[in-house]
């Protein structure tokens, strides 16, 4: 099977749990917008801004290491058992660790959603461990389903505690930390997990190897939660919790095309990691690097394009200021994706240092221009520092990727997607409503034509797929 074959392979796998779940998540925006007060809504996406902050600091990254070391030891049991006994066995100490200070903490933090905070990051902690531990072996499959697990029993439960008991906020978060336990339940007993801990393959100099190619990606989480999550932040700080949970709803959209991208993402990581040195290597990244571009640049149009046809229908009124941050955020993410392809170049090459760097100093600049602007334009100042601080991490780590490898880019296609971009925008702000008919129909024939060789490649290796299955 060639490289290109394997990743669609890959991904298509990975994809079904993902892309289901979200657009179930997507689906059910009219429910939550509708049920939730904006400050309901705005507190439990707080919290799980800070989850993912603690997160990272408690675990060191480890779950990282531990995909990236099991892929180089996917015909070697034993020394699998040695990466996942010294890497577990470091996780319960961190935990014991995390759960004292915690303990500690609480007696000063009076705040009833404190516990739920406590609760989601050790459960968030053992299923992030355990998807990657299945990555890691190669079984995507098995990834694909305990991912699709969570999710699905994350809405499911969200539906029955908040619109059947009206628990709120308390629902949503005690929904969370249940969709995780039953996911590690069925992880850890359906990969036999078990059997890959054995005590007397406790690796002390294999652990320091995997912790120190993990520790430089926390302050690099952390500074894309400082992109993230400052924006909340300062938000409520300055315009309140209100406005933060019309900002989140706004990003709503730009989190499902991101979702879509993490599942591609899950896969290319493997691949790059696996052909990183090969001959071929500057030919077969600079392929794919343009596939990115011209898929997740037509994905996005397309979104922005179909918006203003859907919003009225998936966000509640008291959130329709979401409407006008949402093309700021999408061109945000475009730039988000192209930051994080060459992120995995960065894993591949096993530098984890420079993504540190790259990510600290578009965290620096996401804050200052933040800060600057927000009592100027208001909720704008989120978006665009945003929009900024991923353009200028991209600019640096093209630059510097080519050190390790020649990545081409097709700067005809680029000038097309932004001519596209600056257009749809401008209808998307118009009261004409037969000029975004029109839009959308270009949008959408255009999508099809920059994509028309992945349109073809797919559909080829469908056919031959049905045709094996009829012989």
């Amino acid at each position: 099977m060639s490289k290109e074959k394997q990743l669609l392979k890959n991904t298509t796998i990975v994809s079904i749990g993902k892309i289901a779940t979200q657009l179930i998540t997507f689906l059910l925006l009219p429910v939550y917008t509708a049920v939730l007060t904006k400050e309901e809504y705005g507190i439990v996406d707080l919290l799980n801004t800070l989850v993912s902050l603690v997160f990272p600091i408690i675990t060191l990254q480890i779950e990282q290491g531990i995909f990236r070391y099991l892929v180089d030891y996917r015909d070697d049991r034993d020394k699998q058992k040695e990466v996942i006994t010294s890497v577990f066995r470091f996780v319960f100490k961190q935990l014991i660790i995390y759960i004292v200070i915690f303990l500690i903490a609480s007696i000063w933090i009076n705040n009833s959603y404190k516990y739920f905070l406590a609760g989601n990051i050790i459960a968030t902690m053992f299923t992030s461990i355990l998807l990657q531990i299945c990555r890691g072996l190669g079984d995507n499959k098995r990834y694909a389903l305990g991912s699709f697990l969570v999710g699905a029993c994350t809405v499911i439960l969200n539906v029955i505690f908040i619109v059947a008991f009206k628990w709120g906020a308390y629902g949503m978060l005690g929904a969370t930390i249940l969709a995780n336990i039953i996911a590690i339940i069925y992880l850890s007993f359906s990969k036999k997990i078990y059997s890959y801990i054995d005590i007397k393959k406790y690796n002390k100099c294999l652990l320091k190897e995997i912790v120190k190619y993990s520790i430089p990606l926390v302050p690099n989480i952390i500074s894309w939660w400082i992109v993230d999550a400052s924006d909340r932040s300062i938000i409520s700080w300055i315009l309140g919790i209100g406005q933060n949970g019309v900002y989140s709803a706004a990003n709503k959209f730009s989190n499902v095309f991101m979702t879509l991208y993490s599942v591609f993402n899950i896969t290319w990581t493997e691949s790059a990691a696996i052909n990183i040195n090969t001959p071929e290597k500057d030919e077969f990244f600079s392929k794919i690097f343009d596939f990115t571009i011209r898929f997740f640049g037509a994905l996005a149009l397309v979104i922005i394009a179909t918006v203003p046809f859907v919003f009225q229908f998936l966000i509640n009124e008291q959130f329709a200021e979401a409407y006008n941050q949402i093309p700021i955020l999408m061109i945000a993410g475009i730039f988000n994706v192209l930051v994080s392809f060459i992120g995995s170049i960065y894993v591949a090459k096993k530098i984890t240092r420079e993504i540190a760097k790259t990510s600290i100093f578009a965290a620096i600049i996401n804050i200052v221009v933040n800060i600057l602007l927000i009592k100027h334009i208001g909720l704008y100042a989120a978006s665009i520092s945003t929009v900024i601080a991923y353009m200028s991490m991209f600019i640096y780590r093209y630059i510097d990727c080519k050190k390790y490898l020649a990545l081409k880019i097709n700067s005809k296609l680029i000038i097309s997607i932004v001519i596209m971009i600056i257009c749809s925008i401008s209808i998307y702000f118009s009261n004409y409503l037969i000029l975004k008919i029109i839009n959308v129909v270009i949008i959408y024939m255009y999508a099809i034509i920059i994509n028309r060789n992945s349109v073809k490649f797919i559909m080829n290796s469908l056919k031959k797929y049905k045709n094996r299955k009829e012989d």
